[in-house]
């Protein structure tokens, strides 16, 4: 596909590519949640934009699930009224980004089931590769289905094994027998807060504490929000049940060698807060480490660095510190518009980059400027942004990528679309600097991203192909790969 006929495609993204956010609580001294959650959730709003829920129950009371979700940010969803009418000691919340095709308001989580054995309410992080085959088995067997989404599959698996089991905790387990693909899950049972992580751990999930109050999370920022404290990452493959009556118990029978896990190294590149640190690596602190590692390999000789917001700026200081080039700001950022990178039509992304972000000319002008991205996915923002510091006066525009090229698309849990529409494919970096109309151009190395992650074992499937298990020949909609 030719770049020019890229770009005024309407709808580009394949597949059901997710990145959403996820938390539960439990306050075992028996006060309502339901405003913790929406705190909590608007720490995780940049994990998903398109929209977001809340199921709460009381575990003195009647066995009953008040959920509330809608189309829009967190803040737009939910009112302080609605929140104060929404009781129980014990919720879980989601905020949700899907493709195209995929917003609705049916498709908001978290779901809840009500079966023989009670209610479940599930909220998903992640994607399933093997869902079309485990959604027919169950659509054969008499299920009904009433969203398009894998998270429902993964819900009604728990719910059929609960029933056959004596703990949600065993239910949770024989489903993950099931499963393949990423997943952190937070689940909410009448009596218990469960969480559960991939054995690969492409997701993140972590434990907080708040006084007597118990937290899943899928960020530690999240935590830190509603004053709780970290106390440890869900380890991939572990499966957590938080109770008053057994305080914290763990099932590590999934759980996998060190070596063979696999985290998306788009967490720490891009998705996750500044401010988080996910299995023992502060995301800050990485995105540092790519900075420096982009001034020693790729070094060129500027009057400033700067960041393209926000998770271009830990780079661009980082490439600062190593080159002794300075720091500055050279954009303003309206911070009411949503992620370019996470809006679901190739349209909507365009034309909003220049309602995002404006150039400062007081920084810029007659300078020549280092510009840091944290990446280049279609390509198609990063030429608007090298123009607007031309506009603004830059005598040379040299940009800096903290990710290597992305080459192959992601199958757990990342919007990296189909092939043919990564800018990078089948073009040398001398043809995208051209096409994005950079002075030079040069990406973070494909193996300093280890050293960026302190060690850590990842996936780098969408840079080099590799993945941790085979990819899907079909989507969730049945639309086959070509």
């Amino acid at each position: 596909m030719e770049y020019g006929k890229l770009m005024e495609q309407d709808e580009i993204l394949d597949g059901l590519h997710e990145e959403c956010g996820v938390f539960g609580i439990y306050d075992f001294d028996g006060g309502d949640m339901a405003s913790s959650v929406y705190y909590g959730l608007l720490a995780l709003q940049h994990r998903g934009q398109e929209s977001c829920g809340i199921a709460v129950a009381d575990t003195h009371g009647p066995r009953r699930v008040v959920t509330q979700k809608g189309m829009g940010l967190v803040n737009e969803v939910f009112t302080p009224e609605m929140l104060e009418s929404m009781h129980g000691d014990i919720a879980v919340g989601h905020t949700r980004y899907s493709t195209a095709g995929s917003s609705t308001r049916e498709n908001a989580q978290p779901l809840v089931l009500n079966y023989i054995k009670g209610t479940l309410a599930v909220a998903h992080n992640g994607n399933l590769i093997n869902a079309p085959q485990l959604r027919r088995e169950l659509e054969y067997s008499g299920a009904i289905f009433q969203t398009t989404i894998d998270s429902e599959v993964i819900a009604y698996h728990i719910a059929r094994e609960r029933v056959k089991t004596k703990t949600v905790e065993q239910a949770v387990a024989n489903a993950m027998d099931k499963l393949k693909g990423s997943y952190s899950l937070v689940i909410m049972s009448p009596r218990k807060l469960i969480g559960a992580r991939d054995p690969y751990g492409f997701r993140p999930l972590c434990i907080g504490k708040r006084d007597n109050t118990w937290i899943l999370a899928s960020e530690t920022a999240a935590l830190h929000t509603i004053g709780a404290e970290f106390v440890r990452d869900v380890e991939p493959g572990e499966i957590v049940s938080i109770s008053p009556k057994y305080g914290i118990e763990s099932d590590r029978s999934h759980c996998i060698p060190k070596e063979k896990m696999a985290r998306c190294i788009f967490e720490y590149i891009y998705f996750a807060r500044t401010d988080s640190q996910i299995d023992g690596v502060s995301v800050y602190a990485s995105r540092i480490r790519a900075g420096k590692y982009l001034a020693i390999d790729s070094p060129v000789d500027a009057d400033l660095v700067v960041g393209v917001p926000e998770s271009g700026n830990s780079a661009a200081l980082g490439y600062s510190l190593q080159s002794g080039i300075p720091y500055g700001t050279a954009f303003v950022k309206n911070s009411y518009i949503g992620r370019t990178f996470i809006k679901p039509k190739q349209s909507s992304r365009e034309s909003s980059v220049q309602v995002k972000l404006s150039a400062l000319r007081e920084a810029v002008d007659g300078k020549r400027v280092i510009m840091i991205d944290d990446s280049i996915v279609r390509g198609t923002t990063s030429d608007r942004i090298v123009r607007m510091l031309r506009e603004a006066g830059a005598k040379e525009v040299h940009m800096r990528v903290a990710a290597p090229p992305f080459l192959h698309p992601c199958y757990f849990g990342t919007d990296i679309p189909a092939r043919d529409q990564l800018i990078a494919y089948h073009r040398s970096v001398e043809e995208i600097r051209a096409i994005i109309g950079a002075d030079s151009l040069a990406y973070l190395k494909l193996e300093r991203l280890g050293e960026m992650v302190d060690g850590l074992a990842y996936c780098d499937g969408c840079f080099t192909g590799k993945y941790p298990m085979a990819p899907p020949t079909e989507d969730i909609r049945g639309d086959y790969e070509k």
